[in-house]
């Protein structure tokens, strides 16, 4: 009889010792897994716990990570701390100055330029283009007009006066 129960000790033992050593340890997980991962993410593993942090482009590599990794053999769960980088914003232009000039600007352009004598404007559909001949108090202050409006300009054919 104590024979009997001494064996039944050990291989009660032996079925113990096997059962949890078959189970995959967490440094065997962290190998497996970090075999899977993909660029920017990391795993890390404790008591089958993966938890994978990192910076992806989008949400569909933030599910393909987890994905990859929650089937391997001894993965309990897994945490995802993955972050999405937000998408990239190209600002347009600063509105400075006018790209196609409306009946209003056109007209405040006009009006200010109606007492200097000797000066023609044109409008284009982006910018004035003036001629004549000015002095260079009235050339200055053509640009104060100009730039108060906020248009954009060809004065390469104003001549200054003699």
């Amino acid at each position: 009889m104590m024979k009997l129960s001494k064996v039944l000790t050990a291989v009660a033992l032996v079925a113990t010792v096997s059962f949890f050593s078959c189970k995959p340890k967490d440094a065997d997980i962290q190998k497996n897994v970090q075999a899977k991962e993909a660029a920017g993410i990391t795993a890390t593993v404790a008591d089958g716990v993966v938890t994978l942090t990192g910076i992806v482009a989008d949400d569909a590599a933030k599910a393909k990570a987890e994905s990859d990794i929650k089937d391997e053999k001894g993965v309990k769960s897994v945490v995802n701390n993955i972050m999405v980088t937000p998408p990239v914003v190209i600002a347009p232009p600063p509105a400075s100055l006018t790209t196609v000039l409306d009946e209003a600007t056109q007209q405040k352009v006009k009006d200010g330029l109606k007492d200097i004598k000797g000066v023609t404007v044109e409008f284009n559909a982006d910018k004035a283009v003036l001629s004549g001949e000015v002095s260079k108090a009235d050339r200055m202050k053509i640009m104060q007009i100009l730039a108060s409006a906020k248009v954009k300009s060809d004065v390469s054919k104003l001549a200054d006066k003699k």
